[in-house]
């Protein structure tokens, strides 16, 4: 099972935790795992919240006992006591995390730094709590969205720190991370050593059959937006076939640039997967650009005469081969009153050439301004299709 999150405002390991028990995890499983720890003191709840209309799961962890700082031996130790065992690796590898980076900071043996802020009984309860809803959801990848990152100052036990903490901006080494306008902290150290210890990948969804999607809230409550953390499981999609094709190629050294360009356009309107050029030196000395026709056998036949007739070569080369495709889906976006079309991929995304240069043309515009312009707001425009593009590119 794969596990997107979307740290719409940002990410803390309530909100995260919160997201997965409103996308399913039990409840009742999330405690047994919690109590297996040793930890008394607390009890873990679940509320529904509305948040700037967007119903979310809100947790609560309340304490008899408050204090609110270990060593980080002892929070491990607990943290190894978490049942099922799959449970404690994640937990306690987070913890260590956590450890290390703080011992590192200040200059101290992680076994023996003491945890402050992070020593609590909530921050214990997030951690396992997390790692017991992903065993149980049965959450093999996860992957993340850039992370938004906060501005100004935090308070901490040794006093006023720069936001980002510098604990979260360790445990996030390596993570994706992105600028916010919102003021404070975004992402906490909690947050940040739970998708370390998970091994988290960092991008948009990959390709997968979606299932449910849960929202964790905060308590924060801020003036413009909700305060919520999304997570969105799914199946992932079968690996994508190896598909045989067919490479048709001839050395040409006495055609020109227009002749070569008209045949490879040919090429495509007659049903070529995809058609190049590339430089080549020959027998003498003699410049030369080998043509290469990407095509299925089924359409071999008519582009082996189509490009003898048009080139008036002498002979062509067949080479068997395979490929594998991935699934493509296309967009349209609004970039000053211009649509430009963008093809997305499961790692990449890509405005279109022709509707860039249509649009920096008549906008007076870099192409390259329009195209980073098109990917910031893609995704907001309207899917015009979701068909797999058959050329290979």
């Amino acid at each position: 099972m794969i596990c997107w999150v979307n740290p719409f405002t940002g990410l803390a390991g309530d909100m995260l935790l919160a997201a997965l028990i409103d996308a399913g995890a039990p409840l009742d499983r999330i405690r047994a795992a919690v109590a297996a720890t040793g930890l008394t003191g607390w009890d873990l709840t679940a509320e529904r919240v509305t948040d700037h209309g967007l119903a979310a799961t809100r947790i609560r962890v309340a304490v008899t006992d408050h204090r609110a700082e270990r060593r980080a031996a002892e929070v491990l130790e607990l943290a190894s006591r978490a049942a099922p065992q799959p449970v404690a690796a994640l937990a306690v590898a987070a913890v260590s995390a956590v450890a290390e980076v703080e011992g590192r900071l200040h200059d101290a043996d992680p076994a023996t730094v003491h945890l402050h802020e992070l020593g609590g009984h909530d921050t214990l309860v997030d951690i396992v709590g997390t790692a017991a809803a992903l065993h149980a959801l049965g959450v093999t990848d996860v992957v993340s969205a850039p992370l938004p990152l906060g501005r100004g100052r935090v308070e901490a036990a040794h006093g006023v720190l720069p936001c980002p903490a510098p604990a979260t901006l360790a445990l996030l080494a390596g993570a994706a991370v992105t600028g916010s306008d919102l003021p404070g902290e975004t992402v906490t150290p909690t947050g940040a050593a739970l998708l370390h210890a998970a091994g988290a990948r960092y991008g948009p969804p990959p390709p997968m059959t979606l299932g449910t999607t849960g929202y964790g809230a905060g308590t924060r409550r801020l003036p413009d937006r909700p305060n919520v953390l999304s997570v969105s499981l799914g199946v992932a999609l079968p690996a994508a076939p190896d598909e045989d094709v067919v490479v048709l190629e001839t050395n040409l050294d006495d055609v020109t640039g227009e002749l070569l360009g008209h045949v490879i356009g040919r090429a495509l309107e007659a049903g070529a997967l995809d058609a190049w050029t590339t430089p080549a030196v020959m027998k003498k000395g003699r410049p030369a650009q080998v043509l290469h026709v990407l095509t299925t056998p089924h359409h071999e036949r008519p582009l082996r005469e189509l490009v003898l007739a048009e080139t008036g070569a002498l002979g062509i080369r067949r080479v068997a081969a395979t490929r594998t495709t991935l699934p493509r889906a296309f967009e349209t976006v609004d970039v000053g009153g211009h649509v430009v079309r963008v093809k997305h991929g499961p790692h990449a995304a890509k405005p279109e050439h022709d509707d860039l240069v249509a649009a920096a043309s008549a906008l007076g515009l870099p192409l390259r301004a329009v195209a980073a312009h098109a990917l910031r707001i893609s995704r907001g425009g309207t899917i015009v299709t979701r068909q797999e593009d058959e050329r290979a590119e």
